[in-house]
């Protein structure tokens, strides 16, 4: 497919969720309403979102895949002059899995929501809010100019928020503010260090800043942008010590908004760092990059630490908090490639954050579907004190969730491993001027939290899917998994075993684009 093609597809793709979300407020016609306005709005939230995952499938499969490294389907419009802000769309081998992962995902919680909406607000909302969400998403992967970068960004806090507030549990009101300023407050950080890349370069366009590579930016220019851009992104990672949005907002989110938040919205911190502060700022990124690692490690050792302390029988550990906080250490190993400063560690990043996104998003969905169930996803409640026997109960529910488990784990051949250990193997072997014996021990206290990862995700698979059927404290009747929720979740299964057995399919397209974001090196 030519390049002309591409960019009406890629053009599509970015506009056409933003208008669903307008189409989603509008009375239905008639003689589409289906069993009423509800029925026809969720119907008309699946069938958006299916067409956005249909074009991306396209755009994928018309994507030069010879040339990783170049932008394609490229549109350059001059949009406001006097600030030199251009509409400039474009994707590579970085951004193509992050945009192909996001109308998935989109589409796999449309779905699930036509069949089972949350309680709260009215569905046509529910769905203006998820096409909402989708486009921000979608553009802040497509954008190549700052400033719409920001604007694609901070358009999709406001529906995560609604999300949560309106149709979320327990204590989703205060959930909501603390994740919205949180994340407002690092945006403006971020809004200013990317101000000053813009003046100081003379341009906001982020090809432009790539190529040059800092070269028009003095080297205080270069740490005070990196410094400001890095915080304001590590807060979306989640970067510890500034994560602690993320357990309370996952617990009080539906599963929907636990599955995109996890499963997208923590990438658009780590693409900010690929795409932004490592090409832009080489200079000050070089400078921050062995603390960036730091807290990196100390977010993998403390992300595994709460799961453990919540996994143990008698702690009232949350199941869906649990997660949350697995995520705290999975993204850990992302920062941690990206803090390597070297194509293999950088690569392993971009794969892990794909790995992430399928994992904890089947995850979520499976502790969505066992809360539905039995009313609590807390693990004391769940388990009892003989185990929730869920193999015998729901041997396929069961049967998933330890699938899902052994794979966030890092089993070899499934995705969870691939991306994990490229990222300890760039900080095995970090970027030219980065200490060697510190990030050395980078790596190994990584590698223990591998162990320590396996140990609470293990435990979990112990205590709710094993167990006396016949003595378990929860009532017998249970249902298996349903035929919507197969349809949902078999794509992230499916997917999660691919990138596992043929890791080159992404490798591949980001290899060539990370080394020249780095340099050429």
């Amino acid at each position: 497919m030519n390049d002309t093609a591409l960019q009406y597809v890629l053009a599509a793709i970015v506009v056409l969720p933003l208008l669903g979300s307008v189409g989603a407020l509008l009375p239905p016609p008639p003689g589409l309403r289906g069993r009423g306005p509800d029925q026809a709005v969720l119907r008309h939230g699946v069938t958006v979102t299916g067409a956005v995952l249909i074009l991306s499938v396209v755009l994928a499969a018309g994507f030069d895949h010879d040339h990783p490294a170049r932008m394609q389907a490229g549109t350059d419009l001059n949009w406001i002059p006097a600030l030199r802000i251009h509409l400039h769309l474009g994707i590579d081998g970085i951004s193509l899995p992050l945009v192909v992962l996001t109308a998935l995902l989109t589409f796999l919680c449309a779905l699930y929501s036509y069949f089972h909406l949350p309680a709260g607000g009215s569905a046509k909302s529910f769905v203006a809010l998820l096409l909402l969400l989708e486009a921000g998403t979608l553009a802040t992967f497509s954008v190549l100019d700052l400033m719409l970068f920001f604007l694609a960004f901070e358009t999709v806090l406001i529906p995560m928020y609604f999300l949560i507030a309106r149709w979320g549990g327990g204590d989703r009101e205060r959930s909501a503010l603390r994740f919205i300023v949180y994340t407002l407050l690092g945006s403006v950080i971020m809004l200013l260090g990317l101000l000053l890349i813009g003046v100081k370069a003379g341009t906001f366009d982020m090809v432009a800043l790539a190529t040059d590579n800092g070269s028009h930016l003095s080297h205080s220019t270069q740490l005070t942008a990196a410094l400001a851009v890095g915080l304001g992104l590590a807060v979306k990672a989640p970067m510890w010590p500034l994560h602690s949005w993320l357990p309370d907002a996952h617990t009080a989110a539906p599963t929907v908004g636990s599955v995109l938040l996890a499963g997208v919205l923590l990438k658009m911190g780590t693409y900010g760092l690929v795409r932004i502060v490592l090409p832009d700022t080489p200079g000050g990124i070089q400078t921050f990059a062995p603390y960036l690692a730091a807290f990196a490690v100390v977010g993998i050792i403390y992300g595994s630490l709460a799961c453990l302390a919540l996994a143990r029988q008698g702690n009232g550990g949350d199941l869906k908090r649990l997660i949350a906080y697995s995520s705290v250490g999975h993204m850990g190993f992302v920062l941690l490639g990206i803090a390597s400063l070297n194509p293999t560690g950088v690569n392993g990043a971009l794969f892990a954050n794909i790995a992430h996104g399928l994992i904890t998003g089947l995850l979520f969905f499976l502790v969505g579907a066992i809360k539905d169930r039995y009313g609590s996803s807390d693990l004391d409640e769940l388990a009892g004190h003989g185990g929730a026997a869920l193999y015998g109960r729901a041997p396929r529910l069961g049967g998933l969730l330890a699938f899902a488990a052994v794979a966030s784990l890092g089993l070899p051949g499934l995705a969870g491993f691939w991306g994990e250990m490229l990222a300890m193997f760039g900080a095995f072997k970090p970027g030219a001027d980065l200490s060697r014996p510190a990030y050395l021990t980078f790596t190994a206290l990584a590698a223990f939290g591998t162990l320590l990862t396996a140990g609470y995700l293990l435990t979990v698979v112990r205590r709710v899917c094993m167990g006396d059927r016949e003595t378990s404290e929860l009532r017998p009747a249970l249902a298996d998994v349903r035929a919507y929720e197969f349809a949902a979740w078999t794509p992230l299964a499916a997917l999660t075993v691919l990138a596992g057995l043929w890791p080159a399919a992404l490798l591949g397209l980001s290899e060539p684009a990370v080394r020249s974001l780095l340099g050429g090196h």
